[in-house]
């Protein structure tokens, strides 16, 4: 499944169109699709994809409309997504007021039909909602001069409910099918098997009951195929359902001729158990495939779901300021947005007022937040954690950054490998081949055949038999259960050990990956911080004050000492890890809950917080066991007049490790360093030496800085200079891949988060593993 969309190449007077296409049943549907949008006059170029179930076409807007190829679609007994919306309008004053606004709204790229009524004062739109979104609709309205009254309606998610609901309607039709069919093949095969193994089950009106179940089976099973034959037909042309058609109606129509007939079935043998057989087996395979292919979208569906529903804009200035919520979609650029703690990022924009921090993991996939201030951009769908703040909204629709990845998913699904530009033409003879071949053995079984090897049996029976053989064995759609048995059956094994499988393609491609592409934070990496090292200030030593253990240094009692003059611990370590957990405790940031973590691993008692205050983006600072404490960067330290001088090497040597480093005061005086990483899972190293005994190629690709990728590189195994590359948005690494592609590579892309879903896509094999926002 995949979103309907418009846009305008870079050179030329064309545009391009992407329709959602419902009721393709095998490639030949889609070749017929494209075929005849080809022929329409204005349309340059028309691709259209049975795996994704979108036409892509690039037309001149002047010569062809939107509507027409729609309309086309149609009349070849196929379907489009479409979505319908009424909207009451305010400030019409005759009919003539009704007859502009449907002018108007007809001119909007996306809008298929449009009924306005003055009487009503409502306007009906029907349109491709992810090729013109509610608010340009509602925009159009206004800029005629007349006022949409807001009322909950579709949305950009319209377009992904319309295909979805029309996917849920199919599963369910082919479910049902597949149980009353399954149910009488069944009870067929039963009656007419049954003697064959020993039973006894002969009784008057036994044919004419199974015939009568065959009908059924036939008449409901077999519809879908019947109409999808016709539909080919009309257009001149042929199709896998074609040849199903044929083949059971052989088996089903000779046996009924039989019967009704009175020829002895003996030695006209009926086959109504294979009718009835062919269409069940078949409608599984679809019923299967159909499943399959609801889940296509599931990408799209969880990168929408990242989205705000509504936004808390500032209308008018002043002591007469005042927030309102509207719906996303209704965002402007240039409006204010209020974002209070907790909440979704509506939109893209620039700070303007406030502090806080965010959580951008669904665009960069690094797992810490962002601190963000007056002046820094912040992204729609991204969560804001601690503070409030107000920002100018700088993007909004499709111009966000969200809306881009999608775009870039979409796009990436919908692009065709050279090879089936070769099976399009192989398909395009093979039905009217498979025909002719089976015409050629049924001739054969006739007329020579069926004397030399089944002499005891009716010629004619034999050769029709032998020719529906041919017309089923030789359709891909015979393999429809096969093919998902197997998918299933590897899925289940991959399942076992821990890997889910998309689809047969994933299964093939994988074979041949020549280069692994590895995103670093939760592929490489374990995703969540956690405290590596604990570095005590150089001059904190353990010593005996009065018989009891404390810490000090040359100049008299050291800080880290309860104001009783009590050790906090039993080493400067604890004592350290003591105060920095405990001021810790009252934060909700993941270093802090990677340092509260970690210190009652290492059985540190902490303390309450005497007091607490947060220093957006640099640290904290709170009063433990009566002792202040300051933790946050050594340039927080340096801007207090806190002396580092004695711990830079070890700042340095810990910075160039990849580690974020924060310095520990308590009491106005350096006690030490705490650094935090992202850590390396234990199986990297490994996994990655395995893949290069294999002769792959391994990229790390990451969001994150080069001093920190290099130093994860090191640790796994890869060469820091020929396989990282640092610093990459979702963009780019969906170029890195493409660029692997050129080079002749199978690329298999490895990531976690939904900022690597362009990537994924566009990879050859994409596998997402770990813990990502997806």
């Amino acid at each position: 499944m995949t979103a309907a969309t418009i846009t305008a190449p870079a050179q030329g007077k064309t545009k391009q169109l992407i329709i959602p296409i419902i009721g393709m049943h095998c490639a030949n549907c889609a070749n017929t699709v494209g075929r005849n949008l080809k022929r329409m006059p204005g349309v340059d170029e028309a691709s259209v994809s049975y795996a994704s179930e979108r036409a892509v076409i690039d037309y001149d807007p002047k010569r062809v409309t939107p509507d027409e190829m729609i309309a086309i679609v149609k009349d070849l007994g196929y379907g489009a997504a479409l979505a319908e919306v009424d909207l009451p309008v305010a400030g019409m004053t005759c009919n003539n007021c009704a007859n502009t606004i449907t002018r108007t709204l007809k001119r909007v790229d996306g809008v298929l039909d449009v009924n306005t009524s003055y009487a009503s004062e409502r306007t009906r739109v029907t349109y491709l909602p992810s090729m013109v979104e509610m608010a340009d609709i509602k925009r159009a309205v206004r800029d005629a001069g007349y006022k949409v009254i807001e009322v909950e309606g579709a949305g950009e998610q319209a377009q992904v409910d319309a295909e979805q609901a029309a996917r849920n309607a199919e599963i369910a039709d082919k479910k049902r099918k597949v149980i009353v069919g399954a149910v009488l093949s069944t009870i067929i095969m039963i009656l007419s098997m049954a003697e064959m193994v020993g039973i006894p089950l002969d009784f008057p009106g036994r044919l004419w009951l199974v015939a009568g179940l065959t009908t059924i089976v036939q008449v409901y099973l077999g519809t879908d195929y019947y109409v999808s034959a016709w539909k080919a037909l009309k257009n001149r042309t042929a199709n896998m359902d074609t040849l199903v058609a044929m083949g059971s109606s052989v088996a089903y129509f000779y046996s009924l001729a039989v019967l009704v007939l009175g020829l002895d079935p003996m030695h006209y043998h009926v086959y109504f158990e294979s009718a009835a057989m062919i269409l069940t087996l078949i409608t599984v395979g679809k019923f299967l495939e159909a499943r399959g292919k609801g889940q296509t979208g599931e990408a799209i569906r969880k990168l929408l779901g990242l989205r705000a529903k509504t936004a808390r804009i500032v209308r008018g200035s002043g002591p007469a300021a005042e927030e309102v919520e509207v719906p996303v979609e209704d965002v402007l650029v240039g409006d204010i947005v209020v974002v209070r703690p907790g909440e979704k990022i509506p939109v893209d924009g620039m700070v303007t007022a406030g502090q806080s921090t965010v959580d951008e993991s669904m665009l960069t996939g690094e797992s810490l937040p962002v601190a963000k201030a007056p002046g820094d951009t912040v992204i729609g769908g991204a969560i804001n954690k601690t503070g409030s703040f107000r920002f100018e909204a700088t993007a909004v629709g499709k111009q966000t950054a969200l809306a881009q990845i999608v775009k870039m998913v979409q796009d990436a699904q919908a692009s065709r490998a050279p090879i089936q530009d070769l099976a399009d033409k192989v398909s395009a003879i093979f039905v009217p081949a498979v025909m002719t071949l089976a015409v050629l053995v049924g001739l054969f079984w006739y007329f020579w055949g069926s004397a030399a090897f089944y002499h005891h049996e009716n010629p004619l029976g034999t050769a029709l038999i032998f020719m529906a053989t041919v017309l089923l064995i030789s359709c891909p759609c015979a393999l429809g259960l096969a093919t998902p048995t197997a998918i299933m059956a590897g899925t289940g094994v991959g399942a076992q050990n821990g890997i889910l499988i998309k689809n047969a393609e994933a299964l093939q491609k994988a074979g041949g990956i020549t280069t692994v592409v590895l995103d670093k934070t939760g592929t490489i990496t374990k995703g969540k911080p956690a405290v590596t090292d604990v570095v005590v200030g150089k001059e904190a030593e353990l010593s005996t004050v009065n018989g009891q253990r404390s810490m000090v240094n040359g100049h008299g009692a050291h800080p880290l000492i309860m104001s009783s003059g009590q050790a906090v611990a039993e080493s400067p370590r604890l004592a350290l890890l003591h105060f920095a957990a405990s001021a810790e405790r009252a934060s909700e940031h993941p270093l802090a809950e990677a340092i509260v973590e970690y210190a009652k691993a290492e059985g540190v008692t902490l303390s309450e917080v005497e007091a607490f205050d947060s220093i957006t983006g640099r640290g904290i600072e709170a009063t433990v066991d009566g002792q202040a404490v300051l933790l946050g960067s050594p340039a927080l330290m340096r801007e207090r007049a806190i002396d580092t001088a004695a711990m830079e090497a070890d700042i340095a040597r810990l910075q160039d490790e990849g580690k974020t480093v924060m310095a520990v005061a308590v009491g106005g005086t350096l006690a030490g360093l705490l650094a935090v990483a992202d850590t390396v899972k234990e199986s990297s190293a490994d996994a990655i030496r395995r893949m290069h005994e294999q002769h792959l190629r391994v990229v790390m690709l990451t969001g994150d800085n080069w001093r920190t990728a290099q130093a994860i590189a090191r640790q796994v195994g890869l060469d820091p200079e020929r396989e990282v590359k640092a610093e990459v948005l979702p963009g780019d690494k969906a170029a890195a891949v493409k660029a692997e592609q050129a080079a002749g590579r199978i690329v298999s892309m490895v990531g976690d988060g939904v900022n690597d879903a362009p990537a994924l896509a566009q990879s050859d094999v994409g596998m997402a593993i770990g813990t990502g926002t997806d």
